[in-house]
């Protein structure tokens, strides 16, 4: 099969994106916490291709090169500013590479530009700071040659309309998607509908909203801009369940811990125990899907196997499918007639 573009996979039915990589590789030891910098590209590149390949075979459509916080300000933070462009080009050469390892549709590859934190609405100097940081990175992606740029996790909306606006530059397709904090409203005054809105009518393939919020707190604004929304919607919240007395993932609560924890809140490094299972995160996608959001992931805190389970939940057959769960053989659960009587009859007791 030949390499459909987002536009035509999405007038096609639903794309699967898996976001993720920055807890993904906190979990796994390649990357501080606090900092968040993907210096993993440059430092094991085989680590990074291979949580690429994961998130490809567990249903991703998309390999997404993981340059989150890899810009210019992030990179002068931590001392390393002239690793500045190998770490782009190269997060971006090691997606390629995997996307191409689908074995029936190669997969798409997305650069990605995100929130800078340094914009300041009051402040003209940083927004043209800020337009310089997403000029050469989406210069990078073009360069590198992928197939569109994910701009996400803006909360201000005048920092994503410099985002689609360089993205637009390079000619290539803007998913563009915003994260919305507590407040329930972008830090500019702009409602999520309101922004949405405009970022599509400027010409944004997809937008939606991305991280910081759960599925709880995150659909009923997908289904505002679904509503108000002409142009393809997305929607990628975080995994934990968050709730109407805590909205994002910032200060989530956890009754249960019985320790001083070395941070004011659970965020980013004891959030553990606040996931939702997998099931509920399919049941989240089914319903995303029903009232028409048609870019459907999940953010910071993925795992494959959630990725597959919504894969699965709106259709798809994925690489991984094999290894979802099934339990006829299991020895205590299963229905499998060769399994012994005793510990059928003991799963009743354990």
């Amino acid at each position: 099969m030949g390499k459909r573009s987002l536009e035509q996979r999405l007038n096609e039915g639903t794309v699967v994106a898996a976001e993720g990589y920055l807890f993904e590789m906190e979990r796994r030891g390649y990357l501080q916490a606090g900092s968040f910098v993907p210096e993993v590209a440059l430092e094991h590149p085989e680590v990074l291709k291979q949580v690429y390949r994961d998130y490809m075979n567990a249903g991703s459509d998309v390999v997404l090169a993981f340059t989150y916080n890899a810009h210019r300000e992030k990179m002068r933070i931590i001392g390393k500013e002239h690793l500045h462009e190998p770490l782009n080009r190269n997060a971006i050469r090691l997606a390629k590479e995997v996307a191409k390892e689908h074995p029936v549709e190669e997969a798409l590859v997305a650069g990605n530009i995100s929130n800078t934190n340094i914009f300041d609405p009051e402040d003209a100097d940083s927004a043209e700071e800020v337009r310089s940081i997403f000029a050469e990175m989406a210069a990078w992606c073009k360069e590198e040659g992928v197939d569109f740029i994910n701009g996400e996790t803006f909360y201000y909306h005048e920092e994503a309309v410099i985002a689609l606006e360089e993205i637009q530059k390079q000619g290539l397709p803007a998913v563009v998607t915003l994260g919305l904090m507590g407040e329930n409203i972008m830090r500019d005054g702009y409602t999520v509908e309101q922004s949405c809105n405009i970022l599509s009518e400027k010409g944004a393939l997809v937008v939606g909203m991305n991280c910081f919020r759960g599925p709880d707190t995150m659909q009923p604004y997908l289904k505002g801009i679904r509503n108000e929304v002409e142009g393809h919607v997305g929607g990628l919240p975080i995994p934990y369940r968050t709730t109407e007395e805590h909205p994002t993932f910032f200060n989530l609560p956890d009754g249960g811990c019985s320790c001083s924890l070395p941070t004011e809140t659970t965020f980013p490094t004891s959030l553990d125990p606040l996931y939702h299972n997998r099931y509920e995160l399919a049941e989240w996608a089914k319903e995303a899907k029903d009232i028409g959001i048609h870019y459907i992931g999940l953010c910071c805190g993925a795992s494959p196997a959630m990725i597959r389970a919504i894969a699965e939940a709106i259709g798809y057959e994925t690489i991984n499918s094999k290894y979802s769960p099934d339990m006829e053989k299991h020895f205590l659960f299963g229905k499998d007639e060769t399994l012994k009587d005793h510990n059928l009859n003991y799963s009743k007791k354990a």
